[in-house]
Formats: structure tokens, C-alpha cells, sequence
């Protein structure tokens, strides 16, 4: 049976609410979500977060999740990892690079230079937490839109503020690997659960049950 990867998003952590919700639904699987700053939130950067899942994918042949960033790490691993079976990305930071540089004016980049970080709400502490620059220069060296050829499946909400959906339904016009749904939902999608989890179980192979939320995997 095919392992499942989760990678939670921005400052969050693996207690997140879509983290901890598929980890319910896929009750028996072999279902690990790594914590991707390890517990050093200011020393976070791409690469570092890239490292943390291949120790957690150890060459096997997996099934990514990702939300938001986590989405964005998902499709940067698979475009450099064949054992990737497929993904599920759900509100996918996808042109990150470029997305994160225009979040800011230059000002504030220059202050966040100079001052060495910059603080961002952290979902798990629930109060702000210093980032360091090395974030901003590190990711600089990745794609906005990493080509990968698995087959993928995009779960994005159509009012979105954070990542425009038509950031994924860009991509998936020039990726015919890749399949986007759009659902009645916000960045966040944990007001439509039950419908990440119909669409995931479908696409990944389970057959819904009524009491793990799942019967087996089927053979393809």
C-alpha cells in the first residue's frame, strides 16, 4: 500500500485542522505529516523544508499532500523525485518566488535585510514569530512553476485571497497531468472538508467507507 506524505502550510504545523482531519479520514494508512521547520520556525527556508521531506519520503514510493506552501514544496519535490506517485494539492502556492517578492515593497524588504527578520503570525504558537531573511533569498533559486509529471489533482477555493485560483487553473492548462476543482471556499478550505476528502479518496483510489473512511486501495 502506497504511503501518504502531508505537508501543512506556512507557519502551521502538523496539529493543523486539514492535517489532523485527513489523518483521521486515512485511519490504518500509512499516513505521516513531518513538521517542516522542525521546530525552528526562524531558521526556515525552501531547501531546509525539501530536506525535511525527503527524509520523510525515504525513496519509497509515496503520495503527496500539500496545502498553500506545503502544496508549492509537494510539486517541487515531485518535479525532482520520479517516486512520486501523485499529488493532491490543495490552495497550492504555486509562483511562490515571484508572488513572495511583490507581497512586499522594497522598503520592507530592505528593513527585513537589515534587521535579519521579520515577525509572521505562527498558527501553532497563535502569536507572532520572528522569520529569517534567509527565507527570501533562499527561495530565490526555485521555480515559480516546477514541472513535474504526475498525475495531480488541485482542490482550490473559487474566493481565494490569498493564492488566486487562477493560479492553479494557469497551471493546469499548460500541464495536462494536472486536474483542478473548484470549490465554493476561502484559502483556508476547512469549511468544506467532507468535500477535500470525497475528491482526495477518489483520486488517490480508496473506496469510502463508513467507519475508517476507507475499505482498501484499489489496484491500478
Amino acid at each position: 500500500m502506497t504511503r501518504i506524505v502531508y505537508l501543512h502550510g506556512f507557519a502551521s504545523t502538523p496539529l493543523s485542522t486539514k492535517a489532523q482531519f485527513f489523518k483521521r479520514k486515512f485511519e490504518g494508512v500509512d499516513f505521516e505529516i513531518p513538521q517542516l521547520d522542525q521546530g525552528d520556525f526562524q531558521k526556515l527556508t525552501i531547501t531546509g523544508q525539501l530536506g525535511i521531506i525527503d527524509q520523510a519520503v525515504r525513496g519509497e514510493r509515496v503520495f503527496l499532500m500539500g496545502s498553500s506552501l506545503g502544496g508549492y514544496l509537494a510539486a517541487l519535490y515531485a518535479a525532482r523525485h520520479a517516486n512520486v506517485e501523485r499529488l493532491v494539492l490543495m490552495a497550492p502556492a504555486l509562483e511562490f518566488p515571484t508572488r513572495w517578492r511583490n507581497r512586499f515593497s522594497a522598503a520592507e524588504m530592505t528593513e527585513w535585510r537589515q534587521s535579519g527578520a521579520r515577525g509572521f503570525y505562527h498558527y501553532g504558537y497563535k502569536q507572532d514569530r520572528p522569520l529569517g531573511y534567509a527565507f527570501v533569498e533562499d527561495a530565490l533559486q526555485y521555480e515559480d512553476a516546477p514541472d513535474f509529471a504526475q498525475p495531480a489533482l488541485m482542490l482550490h477555493g473559487s474566493h481565494d485571497d490569498v493564492v488566486p485560483p487562477e493560479v492553479s487553473v494557469r497551471f493546469a492548462a499548460r500541464h495536462p497531468n494536472v486536474m483542478v476543482k473548484l470549490l465554493d471556499s476561502g484559502h483556508e478550505l476547512t469549511d468544506v472538508l467532507e468535500q477535500l476528502w470525497s475528491e482526495t479518496a477518489a483520486f488517490f483510489g480508496f473506496k469510502a467507507g463508513l467507519q475508517s473512511g476507507f475499505q482498501k486501495l484499489e489496484t491500478r
